[in-house]
């Protein structure tokens, strides 16, 4: 038996069949339709989970577990919040399209269970990754956008509106004259994101001709002093972050993942520079590791919440 698990991301969406112990039987992906509307990603969703169950008795499928950008009122698996990334993504029953998309192949006790994907993240990684044996854990995700899950004696903390752990909209010095996706000014996204240190970079004055933070990391590495300030702001902005979020939640630990993450001592050195120096004295020796599941996380922590709604446990 499994759970169809999915992560819809900015550009990517992948879906995966997942058991109840964690094993990836068979995944898929197809880039995600931002810009078409909420139908189009739907589509989307339902086209990756109907190749992976097709075929597949109904009693083999327990349901779907969704981790998606955007905040989600996880009790009805409605987004509740989104940037311009989605397209009219806010106030999109999920949960409820997904259903109707699969009911010919879904079992009628099937769960389907939405959260955001970075809380999809945190769970992969608090349950089966980084985080493993922690009682309290900072999980953040710094990638094409900047987001965390925050998981306290166990579970996730999800706040009265659906919103906790939107470090991507914490106020950063440094980023006052870049546009978070939200709209507003100075937000951490803006500026520590893969899209905020490209944005940055350009706004030094760099190379029009440099299309994203890969690249900009690229010339970094090859000397051009631009593109080195561009990396070092944008990871110290995400250390000075981090440095606020420990002091208001003191988490056991805290594990930074994604792409941006993955760019290797260039970027990690500045960050943990950055936090040391904001750090309080209690605070300097809270553990920063960075992520043991790379693209699985969401995945693994999607259908772990799926199971786990549905009562199975691993």
């Amino acid at each position: 038996m499994a759970v169809v698990a999915v992560d819809i991301g900015g550009t990517k969406t992948a879906a995966a069949l997942v058991t109840r112990d964690g094993r990836v039987l068979s995944s898929a992906t197809a880039p995600t339709p931002g810009r078409e509307g909420r139908a189009a990603i739907v589509a989307t969703v339902v086209r990756l989970a109907r190749g992976l169950i097709d075929g597949m008795p109904d009693a083999a499928v327990a349901g779907v577990g969704i981790g998606t950008a955007g905040e989600v009122d996880t009790r009805t698996g409605t987004i509740v919040a989104s940037t311009d990334t989605l397209s009219g993504w806010t106030g999109t029953p999920l949960a409820d399209l997904v259903r109707d998309g699969l009911a010919d192949l879904l079992p009628a006790d099937a769960v389907v269970d939405v959260q955001n994907d970075v809380d999809a993240h945190a769970a992969g990684e608090f349950r089966l990754g980084a985080a493993a044996g922690a009682r309290s854990a900072l999980i953040v995700a710094v990638g094409t956008g900047v987001g965390a899950g925050i998981i306290v004696e166990g579970r996730p903390l999800r706040g009265a509106h659906h919103i906790a752990g939107a470090l991507a909209h914490l106020p950063v010095p440094g980023a006052e004259h870049l546009r978070c996706p939200c709209g507003r000014p100075g937000h951490l996204e803006a500026i520590g994101s893969g899209v905020g240190m490209h944005r940055h970079y350009l706004s030094l004055g760099g190379d029009a001709a440099v299309r994203d933070a890969r690249a900009v990391v690229a010339r970094a590495r090859d000397g051009d002093a631009r593109a080195q300030r561009a990396l070092v702001d944008s990871a110290a902005a995400v250390g000075r972050a981090l440095a606020g979020a420990v002091a208001l939640l003191d988490p056991e630990t805290v594990v930074v993942t994604g792409g941006v993450a993955d760019i290797g001592d260039a970027w990690w050195e500045p960050m943990r520079r950055a936090y040391v120096d904001a750090a309080i004295d209690a605070l300097q020796h809270v553990p920063i590791v960075p992520g043991l599941l790379g693209g699985n996380a969401p995945l693994l922590g999607a259908a772990a919440c799926a199971w786990e709604r549905r009562g199975d446990h691993a």
